[in-house]
């Protein structure tokens, strides 16, 4: 059985990593840290913490596995740089110090077209973020890369929830990789990723996940 860490359990595809964690028999436990309490459960472990400040030293940086589904919008950040700091300082920060505890997997919610040498700040935030997790020396790292994401936000976000829209009505017209992907089979392949901890670096492009 498995400790797993989620971050980001709070978000869309969160969520769904959560509720399909709690209830798979391989996971022992899930460590989730957040900014506030989640609903009790027996099996999560539920730091609240502040994120500008991780206690580097806590006991429960001790797991086998991450799943990381942090992310946020420039509107929602406020600037490029704090959608820096959440999209990737934040995801490596906590890669770093799951590694130095001994975590031996990590998987990550990514995004289509991430390229750290891309002219489109969005994807080569993500792609940076892709690079810098594979310097680590993960025995196990999973890059999922889905388009658009289809569930019901808490946040409004307008421009996608458009996409998604547009998406869903042109179904099967689509080529698969611009398909939307619902939320809970990102989460299926994030938890399947870090529960199987195939050696190497795995990256799981959109269409893969439909």
């Amino acid at each position: 059985m498995t400790t797993m860490m989620l971050v980001g359990a709070t978000g869309l595809v969160g969520q769904q990593v959560l509720q399909q964690a709690l209830a798979c028999e391989q996971v022992a436990r899930v460590v989730a840290p957040t900014r506030r309490a989640l609903p009790a459960h027996p099996r999560l472990h539920n730091p609240v913490v502040d994120f500008d400040h991780l206690p580097e030293d806590a006991a429960w940086w001790a797991v086998d596995a991450v799943v990381c589904a942090l992310g946020t919008t420039i509107k929602v950040a406020g600037s490029q740089a704090a959608f820096y700091r959440v999209d990737h300082d934040l995801p490596l920060r906590v890669a770093q110090l799951a590694l130095r505890h001994g975590a031996q997997a990590y998987a990550l919610n990514s995004a289509l077209g991430a390229d750290p040498r891309s002219r489109v700040f969005y994807s080569r935030t993500k792609g940076e973020l892709e690079r810098d997790l594979q310097a680590l020396g993960y025995r196990s790292l999973t890059l999922v890369r889905p388009g658009l994401i289809g569930g019901e936000r808490h946040e409004s976000r307008p421009a996608e929830q458009i996409g998604v829209r547009v998406s869903q009505w042109l179904g099967p017209l689509l080529p698969p990789r611009y398909r939307v992907v619902p939320a809970e089979r990102i989460a299926h392949h994030l938890l399947r990723a870090a529960l199987a901890a195939e050696p190497g670096c795995t990256v799981l492009p959109s269409e893969a996940l439909v």
